[in-house]
């Protein structure tokens, strides 16, 4: 370094040599101001999904039953669109906004005990914005797949909290997971999302990176729990606007429903408002949609169906969007649309690339969203669920039966027009036969649930994908927030096909709720040649929790607050086992009710 500095001396002028270095340094300083200019021009995104809110319980498309007005503002500074299609239940809408393909193309078939989770050859939303230098999040209600890769931690999130399972036992501080490691809530669930997702985004902030926040609510789903301020506007509400067929409607369920989405729609005011704060929402893009039609018999535009159906009401979602630098003010969108379209669209927008191997189902929006033509080619939306298949076009909607319905004119699809529009007619049944074939086998499941990972501390392996065998029952029909009960033999059993993804050592705990009466049960837990064998020794018997919040009878399960017990630590080698839980000596009426197994790496 001396000799190089001493020939530079001698070659040139001491001014020229200090002139040389601040150029160094301003053409340095201009590299990095440079950086963070692209970083600060690059829009940020935030998407809201909602769950279970049907098309029609928003202010904005006419119900005069509720005010929303801050989701109503989406519309008025940005864009809606007047069909928009997601698929008739929750983590089908989920996988298709994630990945930009029909929903059995990335395997999921079911809401729970495996079915719901995307294979991992897929490329979600969160992968491509990632890659592109974003720092991703989500909170909320995941619902594609818990154990790491299938974690959202695993799909291109750097962090996650909420839940994955497809619905909730209680949403006042319910136990929680920050990025694999169980944690309590902090009040009501809508609420504690909001606030993490804000701090999030001020972090992202204060940083200099674009953020890709991801909020995927869980109300109003069921069970019907709000805070008592929304409860009390509309526990006496008259209803103005009903269910076609009043008959069927609950109008307890509905005043409960429309209380929830009023608490949406506050939250949304507030992340709305930061974003004014923190000077950024000129140049950020907020989405908000619905993952399916409403969970009941309510308002919904007169159209026919709601959650579970492949007809119109059942499907049928707003999509508000708005992007003050971009997309004009009341831009009312008219060409059908997806969820299939939102990742291609929302990369498009920001103009990253997509990543991945597989064909999007999926087409950019963006030309429509930024143009002020509405000139579109018209095209065909799948809707799927259960062996039902339906499809739409701008004009018509086939339904599952094979009748067709004028959706402009007959939103309630009560005239079947087939006849008089048969070329029509054959061309969707025809596209609802090919799509059939396509995915012919994609339920027949046997991915094993994954165990262990070098990438990822934690396992989680709940009572939801568990196979219990003997006396055992769940606590509830519904999979998704059960656990298990009635464990009275010693030939009692439950067990999963796992698949141990990184060998190593795992701390195994197990939650558990057992009354004085019964304790002493002795627990083993095996996984392959693997052997755990516990005692329990402390009682844990806590009450049911849950219906304290309920406004009105729910169909799901209670929930417990369950104690933890250490099973030690056990050594795992990779490849299939069957892990298998099991009490050998049960001195009293009962073994335990059984929640989870949580396996955390330790080495």
């Amino acid at each position: 370094m001396a000799c190089q500095l001493q020939s530079l001396l001698r070659s040139t002028t001491l001014a020229s040599l200090f002139s040389t270095l601040l150029l160094g340094i301003w053409a340095l300083h201009l590299t990095t101001v440079s950086a963070r200019v692209w970083a600060d021009e690059r829009p940020n995104v935030l998407v809201i999904l909602s769950d279970d809110q049907g098309w029609g319980d928003l202010s904005v498309n006419g119900n005069a039953n509720l005010q929303t007005p801050n989701v109503d503002s989406l519309a008025r500074d940005g864009a809606s669109f007047e069909r928009f299609y997601v698929c008739p239940v929750c983590s089908p809408t989920r996988a298709e906004f994630l990945t930009g393909r029909y929903h059995p193309r990335s395997g999921v078939y079911s809401t729970s005990s495996g079915g719901e989770r995307m294979d991992l050859d897929e490329r979600t939303i969160a992968d491509t914005f990632r890659s592109a230098g974003y720092t991703t999040a989500a909170f909320g209600k995941w619902h594609n797949g818990m154990q790491y890769p299938y974690h959202p931690c695993g799909r291109g999130f750097d962090e996650f909290y909420g839940f994955c399972s497809g619905h909730w036992g209680d949403y006042f501080s319910p136990p929680l997971e920050l990025s694999g490691r169980p944690v309590q809530g902090n009040g009501f669930c809508i609420d504690d999302f909001t606030d993490h997702a804000i701090d999030f985004m001020q972090r992202a902030i204060e940083r200099k990176q674009p953020f890709f926040a991801y909020l995927p609510y869980n109300t109003p789903h069921a069970p019907m729990q709000v805070p008592d301020a929304y409860w009390e506007r509309f526990k006496d509400k008259s209803l103005v606007m009903q269910h076609r067929e009043q008959a069927r409607e609950d109008t307890g369920h509905t005043r409960a429903a429309l209380a929830m989405c009023e608490n949406i729609d506050w939250n949304v005011g507030r992340l709305l408002a930061k974003l004014d704060d923190w000077h950024i929402a000129d140049n950020t893009i907020v989405l908000y949609f619905c993952d399916n039609g409403p969970n009941g018999a309510r308002w919904n535009g007169d159209m026919k169906g709601r959650k579970g159906s492949t007809d119109e009401g059942g499907v049928r979602s707003p999509l508000l969007i708005r992007w003050p630098e971009k997309i004009a003010k009341g831009k009312l969108v008219k060409p059908i649309a997806g969820a299939i379209d939102l990742l291609p669209t929302l990369a498009d927008l920001v103009d990253i690339p997509l990543i991945g191997k597989s064909k999007l189902d999926g087409t950019s929006l963006k030309r429509i969203l930024l143009a002020d033509s509405d000139h579109w080619p018209d095209r065909q939306i799948i809707s799927h669920w259960n062996g039902k298949t339906s499809v739409r076009n701008q004009r018509f909607r086939l339904d599952a039966q094979g009748a067709l319905f004028e959706i402009d004119t007959d939103p309630g699809q009560r005239q079947d027009v087939a006849s008089a529009h048969p070329a029509i007619a054959e061309q969707m049944q025809t596209a609802a036969r090919q799509f059939m074939e396509q995915i012919r086998g994609f339920d027949d499941d046997q991915r094993p649930f994954l165990l262990g990972h070098r990438e990822f501390k934690y396992t989680q392996i709940p009572a939801r994908d568990g196979i219990a065998s003997g006396n055992i029952m769940r606590s509830n029909k519904f999979p998704n927030c059960s656990y298990f009960t009635n464990w009275i033999s010693p030939s009692d059993q439950i067990h999963w096909d796992v698949r141990v993804a990184a060998a190593g050592r795992y701390q195994v705990d197990m939650q558990y709720a057992c009354p004085a009466a019964d304790i002493g049960s002795t627990v083993e837990l095996t996984c392959g040649p693997q052997k755990l064998v516990a005692q329990l020794t402390q009682p844990h018997d806590p009450p049911l929790r849950g219906q304290e919040h309920d406004r009105v009878l729910r169909t799901e399960s209670y929930v417990k607050d369950f104690g933890t017990l250490d099973l030690g630590t056990m050594q795992l080698e990779e490849g299939d086992a069957k892990l298998t839980l099991r009490a050998s000596e049960i001195p009293g009426s009962q073994a335990l009710e059984f929640r989870l197994l949580l396996f955390t790496r330790v080495d």
